[in-house]
């Protein structure tokens, strides 16, 4: 035998005793059976048999896997295989082997187990994971109960017949879309609403422990808030009083949305779609105001252009010189659009001019 190498001796079928490295002498009748002791040992007969012989059951590791277990099996610090229901047997030698045994019958991994090894292809079939993503929240259920809240983060359980669900909530700030609501205003007057809130879940317990579909009872909430609101205004009194349908909304859904763990932020109208024959109406009128608010500019410009021309003939009625200057000023004006001047006459000319421009005395 070398080093590496265990003899098993066998006299008519029956174990006799282990050989390890040396030479022998066998009798005839007896017969050898040679394993390699860096490879994990496969008995020939029944273990229990072997193992009666002590020197045999020192020389290997004896593993037994019970129905509710698994053990990983380490050589040298690596992982080699993972055990599972069984009585495995492996040769105490030069390779360093270790097992971690696990219980597998429960969800909890207590044992010393990095998350490394729990995500090596040859444990992740006997384990289930989650992930929480830091901008959620999350409510663990073993077997239908609920157990535990989850922060963010990975979690790892033991996969078996005992069911796991988690119900996640998103805790950003989120919005709901109120849109395509038909509503009757106090006038009968028909109209097509475009609107959002603004919340965010605050209490995952309420939200999913205490109530069905949350998200949904929110917006019903909206809803209803939104039709009370307009459904008790006129459509002339709902456009002036736009600006408090906000803050009516937020009030009266406040209580609600605090029922169900969700904060509600804000809340904001869209658009107004008037009827088509509304909407005609509504385009006339503002036109017409638009006219008498054009008449009505018109009219003072022209009062006041009629006021201070009546002003400067009262300041040239008291001041002569003041009379010239308007005259010369005029005259001004008239040259500017004179290309040419011819003259003509009999000498007077310059006298006639002074006649115009020279105050008389």
């Amino acid at each position: 035998m070398n080093a590496y190498q265990v003899g098993l001796v066998f006299k008519n079928g029956a174990y006799v005793r282990m050989l390890k490295e040396g030479s022998y002498w066998l009798m005839p009748w007896e017969k050898v059976m040679v394993y390699d002791v860096t490879k994990p040992f496969v008995a020939p007969i029944e273990l229990n048999i072997l193992l009666q012989d002590e020197a045999f059951g020192e020389a290997l590791y004896v593993i037994e896997v019970k129905d509710n277990e698994i053990v990983l099996v380490y050589v040298n610090g690596l992982l080699s295989q993972v055990l599972t229901t069984g009585r495995y047997t492996y040769w105490k030698s030069v390779l360093n082997y270790e097992f971690i045994r696990a219980d597998i019958s429960k969800i909890e991994i207590t044992e010393n187990i990095g998350r490394t090894t729990l995500s090596n292809k040859l444990v992740a079939p006997y384990v289930r994971s989650y992930i929480v993503e830091s901008y959620e929240q999350a409510l663990l259920f073993v077997d239908g109960k609920w157990v535990a809240k989850l922060e963010s983060g990975v979690y790892y359980w033991w996969k078996n017949a005992i069911t796991i669900n988690v119900g996640k909530a998103d805790i950003r700030q989120l919005q709901a879309e109120i849109n395509g609501q038909e509503i009757l205003t106090k006038d009968k007057a028909m109209l097509r609403v475009n609107a959002y809130g603004q919340y965010k879940v605050v209490d995952i317990e309420k939200a999913l422990l205490q109530n069905k579909e949350y998200e949904r009872q929110l917006y019903i909430s909206f809803q209803l808030a939104l039709r009370e609101y307009i459904g008790s205004l006129t459509l002339d009194e709902l456009l002036e009083k736009k600006e408090t349908i906000a803050p009516f909304i937020l009030k009266a859904v406040t209580s609600n949305a605090a029922a169900l763990g969700v904060e509600v932020i804000g809340f904001g109208i869209r658009d107004i779609i008037l009827p088509g024959d509304v909407k005609e109406i509504m385009n006339q009128v503002l036109i017409a105001e638009k006219k008498a608010q054009a008449n009505i500019i018109m009219r003072r410009e022209e009062t006041a252009s009629t006021r201070s021309l009546l002003n400067t003939a009262r300041l040239m009625e008291d001041n002569q010189m003041l009379f010239k200057l308007k005259e010369m000023e005029y005259v001004e004006k008239i040259a500017e659009k004179i290309n040419s001047i011819s003259v003509n006459g009999n000498g007077v000319l310059i006298d006639q001019l002074k006649q115009i421009f020279l105050p008389q005395r």
